[in-house]
Formats: structure tokens, sequence, C-alpha cells
């Protein structure tokens, strides 16, 4: 009799337990599906493309090993990186599913719901920039794309709705890079540099760049998350090319990207002026990435100036070859190849810019954005 009490007592406690289980495991489901934002539109280059060259006829392609090494889903998506990049982990922050590709199968319907990724490897402000390397959507382009999926959007809610809609919607914008790593710097196929001093073209590129976040406020959009152009003089392929010493980086791709950056910075500061019903937040990626470098161990770095997939000098003057072996410490590597970070620096550059003081993120961070 004892016995058989014992055991019911054993049955009762395991059974409570596993129900426990199952309630907290709910509960913390629950906190992960509940988005901050209604959804999250993402434009730019290769930093961020999620697989949208996949589609295009380009050699900037990402869609082989062993890109995605260290990716959820274990494969190659068409993402310029070991792993996740700067919108995957901004959608962890905002509680979004992965956001699918422009041109995937996946975006239509209700998989456009809570965001869309219409970001292009080579892509640039500029119509021409990117040319090189075959198709892309430029920025115009995605504007242009995004504006088709509001069309598909306006088939499933009211005009009411779909403006709350976009009023809770965060626009995140990586912009600037390819236009002088594939433009400016590339004398071989552009005249840019011949036919604009820095200076002049830093305006060009601001001028076209506010065209487009005005398009995209004309079209609804009201967040907006605007980031500065990295220390192109630092990354592997610039160290490369311009044979800098080690311990030093390209100063002149350095201060092309610092002054498009100033001005980007000034022109957010016109732009909340001009538009009270919007906010526009300037990410300062230069600053961030610089502070990565200089004080690298502080973030878990080793490797500062050499790619962990590439060939050639700082494993940065060829980009990474299929199949090719990458280094082991990957989270220790700032670069995952010849243009792009690592994945753990995209997390650190995520953290900053998602709960960073005013240094990182001006005049607020995209947690405070999103809870206005």
């Amino acid at each position: 009799m004892e016995s058989r009490k014992t055991r019911s007592m054993l049955l009762t406690i395991l059974i409570t337990i596993v129900l426990m289980d199952v309630y907290f495991k709910n509960l913390i489901a629950a906190e992960k599906v509940t988005p901050k934002v209604a959804a999250m539109f993402a434009f730019g280059d290769s930093l961020i493309d999620n697989g949208n060259n996949n589609y295009l006829r380009s050699l900037a392609k990402a869609n082989y090993d062993p890109y995605g090494i260290d990716f959820g889903q274990g494969f190659a998506s068409g993402r310029f990186s070991n792993g996740k990049t700067i919108i995957d982990y901004l959608g962890d922050f905002l509680g979004l599913a992965l956001l699918p590709a422009y041109a995937s199968p996946d975006a239509k319907g209700r998989g456009i719901i809570q965001g869309v990724n219409y970001a292009s490897a080579s892509a640039g402000i500029l119509e021409e920039t990117g040319r090189n390397l075959g198709e892309r959507f430029s920025f115009r382009q995605q504007v242009e794309n995004f504006a088709s999926n509001l069309n598909q959007l306006k088939n499933v809610m009211e005009g009411e709705q779909l403006g709350l809609y976009l009023n809770k919607s965060l626009a995140v914008v990586i912009m600037g890079s390819n236009d002088y790593i594939n433009n400016y710097f590339l004398t071989s196929f552009y005249a840019t540099s011949y036919i604009y001093t820095p200076t002049a073209y830093s305006d060009l590129l601001i001028q076209q760049y506010t065209k487009q976040i005005l398009a995209l406020y004309r079209l609804g959009l009201r967040k907006f998350f605007l980031a500065a152009i990295g220390l192109l003089g630092c990354i592997p392929n610039q160290l490369a090319n311009t044979f800098s010493p080690p311990g030093t980086c390209a100063s002149f791709a350095n201060d092309m990207a610092l002054m498009f950056n100033t001005k980007l910075k000034s022109q957010v500061t016109q732009l909340n002026r001009n538009y009270k019903d919007a906010v526009f937040v300037y990410g300062n990626t230069y600053d961030v990435v610089a502070d990565m470098l200089i004080n690298s161990t502080n973030y878990g770095f080793t490797v500062t100036d050499t790619g962990c997939c590439g060939i050639g000098r700082n494993q940065g003057q060829i980009t990474c070859l299929p199949f090719s072996a990458p280094c082991i410490n990957r989270d220790e590597h700032v670069f995952w190849d010849a243009f792009h970070p690592t994945q753990a620096a995209y997390k650190l550059l995520v953290e900053k810019a998602y709960n960073g003081p005013p240094s990182d993120c001006y005049p607020v961070n995209i947690k405070q954005m999103v809870d206005m």
C-alpha cells in the first residue's frame, strides 16, 4: 500500500514538472513571437542581402559553401557572411521571423506581412554602381519593389489599417559602400573619380540617397534607421589593394567614408526638422567598427585585418571561393571575407544600434525609436 502511495506521489510530481515545463516553454515562445514593430523593410547591399542576388544574373553571389557555414538553417542562403547578418539579428531583437528576400518565392501573400528584405549585393545609391558585377537592384529599384509589395498589402488591409501598419513598421537602410568600392575607387570601370571631386561626389550621393528616403516616406513609412558607411579603408580588400602597412588602414578610403557619413548625419537632423511625423535615426557604424578594431580584445576579437575566408594578401585579394576552407576561430575575426564582417561582428553592431547611446545612434537608438 505504501509503495503504491509513493508511486502515485512520484507520478503526480512528474506530471506537475512536465506541465510546468510546457507552461514555461509556451510562455517563452509567446514572448519571442510578440513583435515590437509591425514589420521591417530592409534596403541595402551585400552587407544585408539575404538571397536576392541568387535570382539575378550577377557575379556577386554567396549561395555556395562555405558561406552560411554557421547559419542556423545550415546552408548557403545567399548571405555574405558565415552566419547571420545585421537584419537577422535586428529581427531577433524585434521579435520578427527571418525576412524573405524580395525575389524569393516566399515573398508573397502573408509571407510579406512581417516585412521584406530588398537588399542586393553590389547595389548602390547611384544607378550605375555595381554594373561591373552584373544585375542588381539599385536603391531606386528596391524602393520600387517595396511599392510593388505595398500594392499587394492594399489587397488585405484597409487604407487606415495600412497607414497604421506602416507607421509601426521600421525601414532599415544600409547603402553607400558600393558607390565607392564598386564605382568611385574602380577607375578601370568608372569615370566618376575624374568627373567629381570627393566633396562633389559625396554631395551627389546624399542628394540621391535623400530622394529615395523621401520616396519611402511618401509611400507611408515613418521610422527610418539609416546606417553610416563603415571604415572602407580597413576591410581586407582595401588593405590588400593599397599595400597598407600592418596596423594601418587606407586613409583615403576612410576619409571618403567619413565625409559621406558627416553629411548623412547632418541630413538626418534636417529630415527630423522637416518631417515631424517621422523619426530618422543615424547609425554610427563607422565609429562602432573603429572601436572594434582599436579595442578588439574588449570584444573578443584577435584578428582585425584579415579575412577568415579568402585568397591573397590579407586574404582579401580574391574573396571566398566555392568549397574553400575558412578559418576555425571565426568568432575571433572581425572580417569573414574580403569585404564583409563575421556574424560575431554583425551581432555587436546590432547590439550597439539597438541599445546604444547617442554616440552610437543619433538622436535615439532603435529601441527608443520603435517605442515612440
